[in-house]
């Protein structure tokens, strides 16, 4: 196991207090990580050093920063085992990569009638995507339900495919229950069906390692920002095949290779779909963000998290009217939960004045809330940095505000 204490070093926010009176918990991993030193200082010396516009110069300055551009991608390929960087494409993040498959996958391959399968736990950015197509091409949404304890009901998986599935689109990791959805199998069986698959890793790909090519997905989906990098990156992953397939989805420059007032060429992959100037400096901190949860070893991060999680859930579990939300098994970084009839706003406001962040709401997911039957929940999540003590102080807190509600 790495030095827990050596790594919280690295993020100096950690460090900082609340209210000038607690130490800063932070436990809203699943909404953003915080950022290590070296993600920062990277992107400082790009800005200060290495600034120009990627491959269009021929200084030096631009042949630089396009090095470092491409590097990183090459970094991000490595990262989750694509087989070229062609595959690669980067985007602002992994609702903007979902909104590019529905739109450029729609206008290709579906029509009036086509039906797309996703599930009853996906975050907003996996419904309202595909109800955008909808609304344009007449589809039809299909909907994988879930058990009483949060899992995927795959039978009814199976029974959903028609002959007009054309997509299916499943989360990873449910960014509420933490439930690790089965996608090996959810692909195998699409693909025995002739239907392509995309995933959302948004909350898989800071937790544990992922294979696309052993997932054998046609399409992932990450953000930046999630995995300890830098907001408003994020990769696209596809498989060459569907990539050449689709038509772009923005047109201006890079994505070009001739144009004329007639007809217009686009650029080979992965720049047919990276219109305009990359943010090039946020591809050198996600490569930074990468290279350092790589050097901690993806395996011990989910290690340390799932011991973290479940001891969080078993000290959780003894508190008087506390209700946790998702399996109690294949349970990923994140613990959502209500106690007695505390609403979830108090309890996550009451937290804060003890110095402990975490979430509350629905979390772009209100499906998934009306199938629980509840308004929304309070949400712990944990990254690499977090400490039992941490998550002592937490259980505390919230039995704290429970006795303010006897």
């Amino acid at each position: 196991m790495y030095d827990l204490k050596a790594v919280r070093a690295d993020f100096p926010i950690l460090s900082r207090s609340i209210y000038k009176k607690y130490p800063l918990i932070y436990l809203d991993n699943g909404a953003t990580t915080q950022k290590p030193r070296c993600v920062v200082d990277a992107m400082t010396e790009e800005y200060y050093n290495v600034n120009a516009n990627v491959h269009r110069g021929v200084h030096f300055l631009s042949q630089q920063a396009t090095e470092l551009h491409e590097g990183s991608r090459e970094t991000v390929r490595k990262f989750i085992n694509a087989r070229s960087i062609g595959e690669i494409v980067f985007t602002r993040g992994t609702t903007e990569s979902i909104n590019l498959v529905a739109s450029c996958y729609g206008e290709a391959c579906m029509k009036e009638g086509d039906e797309v399968i996703i599930s009853e736990m996906e975050h907003h950015s996996n419904i309202v995507s595909w109800q955008l197509l909808q609304a344009r091409r007449r589809i039809r949404l299909r909907v994988i339900p879930i058990d009483d304890e949060g899992h995927l009901r795959m039978d009814e998986y199976e029974r959903l495919f028609t002959p007009r599935t054309r997509m299916v689109s499943v989360a990873h990791v449910s960014n509420v229950l933490g439930t690790v959805n089965p996608v090996k199998e959810i692909v195998s069986i699409a693909h025995a069906h002739g239907v392509p698959v995309l995933i959302d890793g948004a909350q898989s790909t800071p937790h544990f390692s992922v294979d696309v090519q052993t997932i054998d997905c046609d399409f992932y989906a990450f953000s930046g920002h999630k995995i300890y990098g830098p907001t408003g990156i994020g990769v696209l992953y596809g498989k060459e095949e569907w990539l050449d397939r689709i038509p772009p989805y923005m047109g201006g420059g890079e994505m070009i290779q001739n144009v004329s007032f007639e007809k217009t060429t686009f650029n080979e992959l992965p720049f047919k779909f990276e219109a305009g100037t990359p943010d090039y400096v946020a591809s050198t901190g996600l490569a930074r963000a990468l290279d350092y949860v790589s050097s901690l070893g993806m395996d011990q991060i989910e290690a340390h998290e799932r011991n973290l999680t479940t001891y969080a859930m078993q000290q959780m579990a003894a508190i008087p009217g506390m209700r946790i939300f998702g399996p109690s098994e294949c349970h990923d970084a994140v613990i959502s939960f209500l106690v007695g009839n505390i609403h979830h706003l108090d309890m996550g406001t009451l937290l804060d004045r003890l110095g402990i962040a975490v979430r509350t709401g629905h979390h772009c997911a209100e499906p998934l809330m009306h199938r629980l039957g509840i308004e929304g929940t309070v949400r712990a999540s944990f990254g690499l940095y977090n400490t039992r003590e941490e998550v002592d102080a937490l259980v505390q807190g919230i039995d704290r505000v429970r006795q303010m509600f006897l």
